[in-house]
Parts: C-alpha cells; sequence; structure tokens
C-alpha cells in the first residue's frame, strides 16, 4: 500500500525561499574556477600597488619571503585519515547553502535519523569506527569535523596519472568537453532508449506468467498446506529493477518479484517448494525456465520463445532433478567431490535418443547408490583416508595438491593462511603436518621424494617445532623438481654471466632449505621460500624442460613462447649434437604439444625432412591444431551453417595433407600453398568463423554452459526473484529520483550504455553491476554537482501515517529495515516541473564531464572546490549527509569470507525417500506416510497438509566473499556493499576506463586524434581475432609477409 503524503504549502514554501537562497550564494562560473596556483599569477597586479622598479630588485628579506611562500602554496591538512571533502565543513559557504540538506527541516518533514525507534540501526554501522570517546549518532546529526577537508595524498611513490599539479580548464575547452558528451549522450538516448511500444510487450507476458504463478501458488497452499480461504489475488509478480526504475534500455530484462505474505512457508524459504513448483508449471506451459539456487536468493531464468533444442536440455534438466539424478544446479558456486569417494554428479551429454532410458536406468539405481554412498562414506577412516593420497602416473602437480586438499577438509582440517593462522591450535597443526607428510609419501616419483625427505627444513618425524603448511611443502616438491631438471639440463644459458647468476639461485635454494629450525610460523617460511621458487621458474633452461601446450593454448601462442625462451638460450638449443639427432628445442616443442595424435604426425614431419627450422615446425602443428579445432567444432557444435559444412571438411582434409617445401631464404622451410582449384574454398574459409571461438574449443566457462539463455531470438526474458521485497524500495527510490529532474535519466542511461560497450558492467566476471552504476551518478548529482541536481529524498522523509506498526510495512518499514524516504513521486514531479526542486541549470554535457572528472582523478576538481572520489578510503552512502563514508567507519577495510545459509530448493523426491528410510530405521513411525514422490510437482499429494519434518531439507551453508575494494553501501541493507563482487582485476579495469575516459574528454577540440569515448571493447576484440585469424591462414599457406 502506498502511505499518504502531505502536500502542504509549508514544504513548498519552505523549498522557494531556499533555492533562491541558494541561487544567490551559488559561485559564478568564474568563480568556481580554482585559483592557478603559480607564481606567475601572484604578480600580476595592478600598476598601483606595484612597488618601485628599483626597490623590485632588491632581494626580500626572510619575513616578506616566508609571506610570499605562504601565498603560493597549498595549506595540508595534518589529519590523516580525515573524511571526503566533498562534504563541506561546517562554516563553508556551501554546507547550508542547499535546501534540503539542511539539519533544520520543517515540522512535518524531518530526518528518519531521529526517529527513535530506529536510532539503533544508525548507530551500529559506526560502532566499530574506532572514535574512543565520540558518542554514535544518527544519520543527520553530525560533528564540527564530520566533513572536514580530506588533506592532500602525500605518498608520492603511489600511482597517481595525474600527478599534484592542479588541472585548470578555459572556459573554451570546458565548452568543448561539455558539447562533446552532450552530443554523444542525445546519441545514446536515441539509440538505446527503450520504446514504449517494448514496454507494453513485457507488460503482457508480466501479466501472463502472474497468473500463472497465482494458480500454482494459490493450488499449493489450498491442497498441500490446507489454507482453503487462501486467495490468488494475495500472489503478486511485481516489475523491479531498471523497468521500474525508468531507466531500462533496448532488449533490457525484465526483473519480477513474487510476493505472497498469505502463504504458510514464504516462497524465499529453503523449504518452500513453490520454486520448484512454478518451475515446472512454466515449462508445462512451453515457455523456457530454470531455477537457480545458489545465487544470493531463489532465482528463476525465464524466456518466452525457447528453441527447441533449449527446451529440450530444460525439460531434460528438470526431469533428472525429480529423479534425484542431480542436485540443484551449481552454475554460481562450483561443488567439490571427494577424489575417493564417488558422488553424484552431472552426467555427460548423451545422445536424445538414449536420454528417455538413460533416465530411466539411472532413476531405477538411483536410492540403492546413495545408500551404497552412504555406508562408504561411513566406512571410512583417517588412516584409510591418509593412505588414499597417490599421485598418478599421468597426474600433474598441481591436481595432486587439490587432491590432497580434498582430503584434508574430510578430515576436518584446513591449510594455514593469514586469516586462521591466529586461531590454528597445535592438533591442527598436527594433522596438517600427518597429511604433508602423506603428500610426500604419495608422490610418483621415487627420487623426487628421497629428495624432499632429506631436506632438513622438511623434518618429518623429528621432534623440532617446525609448524608447516600444504601450500609450502607442495612448493618445495616443485622447486626440487626444478632443481633436478637443472642438474640435467641439455642447454646451457647464453652467456657465462647469466650461468652464474641461474647457479646463484639454484645454491641460495638449497641453503634455504638446510634451515632446519624456522620456528612455530610457516608463513614466514613460506614466502621466502615462494621468492626462491619465483626466480627458478624463470631460469630459461628450466624453462625450455617444462615447455608444455595448455590444454586451450594455441599453437601460435605455443611456439611464441618457444622461441622467446630460444632466445635467451645459447646458440647449441636449435644445434644438432650429432648427425640424425634433433636440436634441443625441436624436441622440447614436439614432446610438449598437448593432444598426442597431433603430437606424433609432428614427429613424423620432423623427421622425415630432418628440419632444423623451428617455425616449420611450428607452421605444421598449426595446421594440425586448426584442422582438429574445425573438427571439434563440426562434431559438437552449430558453429557452421549446413552449406559450409561440405567445404569445412574439404578444407580440413588439405590442412592435414603433406607440406611442401619452399624458397624462401631459409634452410628446410615447408609450407601449405593453395593451389588454383582450392582457392574457393580458402576464400570461403576467411569469411566463415574462428573455429577457435567454438564453445568445443575454448576453456569451460562456469557462468554458461548449454541452459545458458541466448542473449536474442527468445522472446522477452525475465528472472522471477523470491526474496525482492527490498529490491522494489529500491526501484521505487530511483523511479523517484528520476522524477526530481529531466536530466538525471539521460545521464544513467549514457553512463549504463558506456560501462556496457567498456565491459566493465559483469559483477559475476568482477566488475559492478547496472545498479552500482546508477548509485555512482545518483551520488554524484545529489552531493558533488554544484547546486545539486536532486535532492536527497531519504533525508527528506515525511511523518508516519496514522497506521498500525504493522501496517507501515513496505511504506516505513520493510524486512526490518528503515526504508523510508519521500516517496510521493507526484508531488516531485510536480515540483520539478515547476524548478523549485533545484538551483542548478548546467547542461547535461556538462555534468557528465564532471561525473568522469570526479571518478577519474582525487585532487580538487576543476569547476568545484571539491576532491575527486578516493576508492581506497570512500563508501558512497547514498542516506548520508554528504554522500561518503570513510571504510573505517564501517569496518570495511579488509576482505573477509563469511558463511550463508544457502538458499534454495526443497529436497527431490528421491531425497526425502531415503531420509525417511533412515528415519524409519532410527525409530519406527506412529503413523503411515503418504508417498514422498507424490509431495512435489506433477505428483502433488491431495491427502493433506505437507508435514514440515519431511520437506524441510537440511540446511547448507556456503561460503561468501566479502570484497571492499569499491564500497557502495546499499540505501536500505546498510550491511551490504553493493560493489562487493568487485575483483582487484575488476577495480583496476574500471578505474583505467575512467582515465581512459576522462583523457579523451579533456582533448575535444583540440587537433589531435580523437579516441572513441564509447568504442565497444567487444566489437574491438572481435576485429582483432579476424585479423588473427587472417595471419594464422597466411602464415599456414606461405601467404605471410609480417610475421616473424
Amino acid at each position: 500500500m502506498s502511505a499518504p503524503q502531505d502536500s502542504s504549502r509549508p514544504l513548498e514554501d519552505h523549498l522557494r525561499n531556499l533555492i533562491l537562497n541558494n541561487a544567490e550564494d551559488a559561485p559564478s562560473d568564474a568563480e568556481r574556477q580554482p585559483p592557478n596556483i603559480s607564481v606567475t599569477n601572484l604578480t600580476d597586479q595592478p600598476k598601483e600597488s606595484s612597488a618601485p622598479l628599483k626597490s623590485a630588485k632588491k632581494r626580500p628579506n626572510q619575513a616578506q619571503r616566508r609571506q610570499m611562500s605562504s601565498q603560493i602554496t597549498i595549506d595540508i591538512d595534518p589529519r590523516a585519515t580525515g573524511p571526503n571533502s566533498s562534504r563541506p565543513p561546517v562554516g563553508h559557504p556551501g554546507f547550508n547553502r542547499g535546501p534540503l540538506h539542511e539539519s533544520h527541516f520543517p515540522p512535518d518533514h524531518h530526518p528518519h535519523g531521529h526517529r527513535g525507534g530506529f536510532q539503533h540501526s544508525h548507530h551500529h554501522w559506526r560502532q566499530h569506527s574506532g572514535r574512543g570517546g565520540i558518542p554514535t549518532r544518527g544519520v543527520n546529526v553530525m560533528q564540527a569535523d564530520a566533513f572536514a577537508a580530506r588533506p592532500r595524498n602525500s605518498r608520492g611513490g603511489l600511482y597517481n596519472p595525474e600527478g599534484h599539479r592542479q588541472y585548470v580548464v578555459r572556459p573554451e575547452e570546458l565548452a568543448a568537453q561539455s558539447e562533446l558528451l552532450e552530443q554523444l549522450c542525445a546519441a545514446v538516448v536515441q539509440t538505446s532508449e527503450i520504446e514504449y511500444s517494448e514496454i507494453l510487450e513485457k507488460e503482457d507476458f508480466r501479466r501472463h506468467i502472474e497468473a500463472i504463478c497465482r494458480a500454482v501458488v494459490s493450488d499449493h497452499e489450498r491442497i498441500s498446506n490446507g489454507a482453503t480461504t487462501f486467495q490468488p489475488q494475495d500472489v503478486q509478480l511485481k516489475c523491479f529493477g531498471s523497468l521500474a526504475s525508468g531507466f531500462a534500455t533496448k532488449a533490457a530484462d525484465m526483473d519480477l518479484g513474487l510476493l505472497s505474505p498469505a502463504s504458510q512457508i514464504p516462497p524465499d524459504a529453503p523449504e518452500s517448494p513453490v520454486p520448484r513448483l512454478i518451475e515446472r508449471a512454466l515449462l508445462d506451459a512451453g515457455f523456457g525456465a530454470r531455477l537457480l539456487t545458489r545465487t544470493r536468493v531463489p532465482i528463476i531464468k525465464l524466456c518466452a520463445m525457447p528453441t527447441s533444442e533449449l527446451r529440450s536440455d530444460l525439460l531434460e534438466e528438470r526431469t533428472k532433478w525429480e529423479q534425484g539424478l542431480i542436485a540443484d544446479e551449481t552454475d554460481f558456486v562450483e561443488e567439490e567431490s571427494s577424489p575417493h569417494i564417488e558422488t553424484s554428479k552431472a552426467p555427460k551429454e548423451v545422445d536424445k535418443a538414449d536420454a528417455t532410458a538413460k533416465i530411466s536406468i539411472e532413476a531405477a539405481q538411483a536410492s540403492e547408490d546413495a545408500a551404497a554412498e552412504s555406508e562408504k562414506a561411513q566406512d571410512v577412516s583417517p588412516e584409510r583416508l591418509l593412505s588414499s593420497i597417490k599421485q598418478s602416473g599421468d597426474q600433474s602437480l598441481l591436481a595432486y595438491h587439490n587432491q590432497t586438499k580434498k582430503v584434508l577438509r574430510q578430515l576436518g582440517g584446513r591449510d594455514v593462511t593469514h586469516s586462521n593462522f591466529g586461531i590454528f591450535t597445535e592438533g591442527d597443526f598436527l594433522l596438517l603436518s600427518d597429511v604433508s607428510e602423506a603428500f610426500v609419501e604419495g608422490l610418483n616419483d621415487t627420487a623426487l621424494k628421497q629428495r624432499v625427505k632429506l631436506h632438513p627444513s622438511f623434518s618429518i618425524g623429528k621432534p623440532v617445532p617446525n609448524h608447516r603448511t600444504l601450500h609450502g611443502v607442495c612448493n618445495m616438491v616443485e622447486g626440487e623438481n626444478l632443481v633436478m631438471l637443472w642438474e640435467n639440463r641439455a642447454v646451457p644459458d647464453g652467456d657465462a654471466r647469466a650461468e652464474q647468476a641461474h647457479a646463484k639461485t639454484v645454491r641460495w635454494w638449497a641453503e634455504l632449505h638446510q634451515t632446519r629450525h624456522f620456528g612455530s610460523d610457516p608463513l614466514a617460511f613460506n614466502k621466502e621460500m615462494f621468492v626462491s621458487l619465483e626466480r627458478l621458474k624463470k631460469i630459461p633452461s628450466i624453462q625450455l624442460m617444462q615447455l608444455q601446450q595448455d590444454q586451450y593454448e594455441s599453437a601460435a601462442d605455443y611456439h611464441d613462447r618457444a622461441v622467446k625462451i630460444m632466445a635467451q638460450l645459447s646458440a647449441t638449443a636449435l644445434a644438432a649434437a650429432e648427425p640424425g639427432v634433433l636440436p634441443p628445442l625441436i624436441q622440447y616443442y614436439v614432446s610438449g604439444i598437448h593432444q598426442k595424435a597431433v603430437r606424433e604426425v609432428v614427429k613424423k614431419f620432423v623427421q622425415r625432412t630432418d628440419t632444423k627450422n623451428i617455425r616449420a615446425v611450428a607452421r605444421r602443428h598449426r595446421s594440425l591444431h586448426l584442422a582438429d579445432e574445425y573438427a571439434r567444432a563440426l562434431d559438437k557444435g552449430s558453429l557452421y551453417q549446413r552449406d559450409d559444412i561440405p567445404i569445412v571438411k574439404e578444407y580440413i582434409h588439405f590442412l592435414r595433407s603433406e607440406m611442401v617445401p619452399v624458397n624462401s631464404g631459409q634452410v628446410n622451410d615447408y609450407h601449405l600453398p593453395v593451389e588454383e582449384s582450392l582457392l574457393h574454398i580458402y576464400d570461403r574459409i576467411l569469411q566463415l568463423p574462428n573455429p577457435a571461438l567454438s564453445a568445443e574449443n575454448q576453456p569451460k566457462d562456469r557462468y554458461h554452459d548449454k541452459l545458458a539463455f541466448p542473449q536474442s531470438g527468445v522472446g522477452v526474458q525475465c528472472d522471477i526473484n523470491f526474496s525482492a521485497h527490498l529490491a522494489l524500495q529500491n526501484s521505487h527510490l530511483l523511479r523517484c529520483y528520476a522524477a526530481t529532474d529531466p536530466r538525471v535519466r539521460p545521464i544513467v542511461l549514457f553512463v549504463k550504455h558506456w560501462a556496457k560497450a567498456r565491459d566493465i558492467n559483469t559483477p559475476y566476471r568482477g566488475t559492478l553491476s547496472s545498479y552500482g552504476y546508477v548509485l555512482m551518478v545518483m551520488h554524484y548529482l545529489i552531493n558533488i554537482a554544484q547546486p545539486f541536481v536532486c535532492p536527497n529524498l531519504q533525508l527528506l522523509t515525511p511523518p508516519d501515517p496514522d497506521l498500525p506498526s504493522e501496517a507501515l510495512e513496505g511504506v516505513a518499514t520493510c524486512k526490518g529495515r528503515n526504508v523510508r524516504f519521500w516517496r510521493n513521486e507526484q508531488e516531485i514531479q510536480r515540483m520539478s516541473s515547476e524548478g523549485v526542486l533545484n538551483a542548478n541549470r548546467e547542461s547535461i554535457g556538462h555534468l557528465l564531464r564532471g561525473f568522469f572528472e570526479y571518478y577519474a582523478q582525487n585532487n580538487m576538481m576543476s569547476t568545484t572546490q571539491k576532491r575527486g572520489f578516493d576508492w581506497g578510503r570512500d563508501v558512497i552512502s547514498m542516506r548520508t549527509p554528504g554522500g561518503i563514508l570513510s571504510k573505517q567507519e564501517k569496518n570495511w577495510v579488509q576482505a573477509r569470507t563469511t558463511m550463508q545459509r544457502q538458499m534454495g530448493a526443497p529436497p527431490t523426491p528421491i531425497e526425502l525417500d531415503s531420509q525417511n528410510a533412515m528415519k524409519s530405521s532410527a525409530e519406527p513411525q506412529s503413523q503411515p506416510i503418504a508417498n514422498p514422490e507424490l509431495m512435489y510437482g506433477p505428483f502433488a499429494s491431495t491427502d493433506g497438509p505437507l508435514k514440515s519434518d519431511h520437506a524441510s531439507k537440511p540446511q547448507e551453508l556456503k561460503e561468501v566473499r566479502h570484497r571492499f575494494l569499491f564500497a557502495i553501501e546499499d540505501p536500505f541493507e546498510h550491511e551490504h556493499n553493493v560493489a562487493r563482487t568487485v575483483t582487484h582485476h575488476g577495480i583496476v579495469s574500471i578505474r583505467d576506463e575512467f582515465r581512459r575516459a576522462w583523457r579523451i574528454i579533456k582533448l575535444a577540440g583540440k587537433d589531435t586524434v580523437q579516441e572513441d569515448l564509447l568504442e565497444n571493447v567487444k566489437a574491438h576484440a572481435q576485429m582483432l581475432e579476424r585479423k588473427q585469424f587472417a595471419d594464422l591462414l597466411a602464415e599456414i599457406h606461405g601467404n605471410s609477409k609480417n610475421l616473424v
């Protein structure tokens, strides 16, 4: 329900008076220009105030020099950790200038921070600020130093592309930069703004889905839970996200939230069967539906018109889940299974004709397999687990290490890290020592095992206080293996100096492991060992002996690595020791080829031609590798059209044919020339996609599989969220902000388009969500732009309606959160149209320019007396006056991992059957239980309410990583960092893109080659990939003139 909003005249009069005062106090454009602090400006004074020429040549005394020095320097705030200067200090002309940012509101409109019922929630996020003796305060109760200016960054060693020099913009430059962004924004809005017809199409689809959800939920409540009075109208499917806030672009997905407050079990509860019931109903209705249970909250991915293949895969996956053959999907979390105890895994792909039969067979064996695995798990003892740690013949050291870590976790242990070292007990270290000893004992290489055991630093079984880590022992094994390779190397280094340096590195490793007593802190020893190991890895002769092609590494990249290693070695790397013996580089190159079939053919080619030319060998490798990529793309993929398949097959045959010698000025050079009869095939191949792009030739993407929906071609797409109460409040807040000024929407659309074009808006790949960018824009428009563009609606909270406390849910509170803000959208629109909400008249281009400058650097801005955003210290906080908190205040200074209850679906019928069987063996049932297979999905039971002790799924916990490299506080969930998905690589990419944008903006209007601010990163990568593919074909067929 919507709360009645008071639209009385006092608020309007108050706003109008303060806006007028704001306009009078606001500095002009000339006044807002920062002072030029150069010495030249100080001497540019009127002649009347100048001293005589003769006296000007006289050297000033010490007092005069001190005065001159104070005039040309900028005061440095001695406080090291002051808050952001974007919050003006008390007494600053702009502190009380904004009409909606004052601490004295009219009696009927006051900030929610003073409400006694919610004061504790504001204290909570400040109680760790570390300010001893300073009492906690509400949102709008400010200390005198709350908005003190942030000091200049005096850490000269840190990377700062702008340096400490103040950027001064001339009026003509400011106009050119603003005009550039104005034009770009107008073009973006015209091409990316969602059309009204598309909104109507999505709304019709929403109503259809809502009708299905109402029928499913009401039937479940009436039949399974016995709620005969349940009303379908109590179930709502509300839209939130960009479509609800007004910031949607073309082809935007629709976010829907399922609300069923009258349900006996909330739909977002782990034990609720509603998500699976709705998934089944949507599939039966002909839609494409897939429930994701490993996300932060349960979500159903839905599309209106799935392809026949996608729909078949979705139905097959659903059938497997109903039969208990697979666990809930693991798109977003990788589940680790035991290396020695078989667990339920997703079946491999099978032919469509055999799918049904295979499912039936597996279903019949499911219960028996589950019982057998349960017995097997109970029978495993610690001794048996330790003895199972064995390295197989072809198992890499990394895979062996991962296998051992799984055993360690099964034994209830863990490896030592900096985050858990302080809570490690002596028993933990003893278990870790046992596992480390088993790790070394299980090595496949006997000689390597004996060398490691002889190291005093290993000290297995010796009464010394040496606590070791599994990771450290693995590094010890890897380093010792490299030393063994060095001692048996066939190719010396390039010169005597390099040889001596590398020999010194090997001696350092040996001396390090002569340390018998390194104390009870293994991490310091590991760090020193890691440095030594990295030096060993950089020795070229060792790199040559370890030359191996990765599984998905292209032949061209593999060859490039080999050539770089060769450049650091002596000439003997390409010289044969005796006739009939291959040079060492070619030997290692051929033996390191990943695919066995390709490796054998290349070996035969080298033996037949007796070539000593590494480029000819690599060319043969490239042709065969490309042929295999084409073959895999044809066998399992749909990359090529049916008419092109015969052409591709003929080209594969040609790539595998024998190469011919060529007179290229190099000895024993070979290539695969294209004959005139094959030119039409070659020309067509140049136009077809690169086979390396097919899924079969790419590493597995954990976020995309055969069940992933394509970006287009499947009709309307949406996500059904089962816990969207706060998301609906967020969307309403943003919609009200969009109503405050007509410039807000185009600015947000431009920033979203820019982030998407630059590929920095994908949270599951380590960058920021579109919602995060919207909050960044709103922070700038509310707190940084002068005068402000948007008032802070969370600080303009009207009084609560005269309603019972339970009726305030969704108006003043939501899920225990304070969601008060000025939510009267009609009143906001009316006052905005009358121009009484703000005094800012700057253009969209000017505001966008300030937005990019603010986030691109943290020095003083060029058009306002505020500093740029400090990514390392600042937290964007929409509810806070000034918009900035420090990470120290929020205690968001270090990443941490928490255990969160897994939001998921109820157990499958097979799981229920197994649970009931175990329960019946433990204690007899007093009453017969209905068949558990009839409780869910298409087998819904009508025998009465669903018993909670049979429907509840054992709660699972999952690790959630909270990162604070970039911090944006959610407007209502104050402990939730909207930017927690941003990784190190992500924040580097985001900041680089802001710097790039600001660099391009500053060059506007100058006689330089202008970069494209909105250049699409993916399109550029595709163009580069096409060029590399053409170069690959030219190299194979002998037409390349630019490759070495």
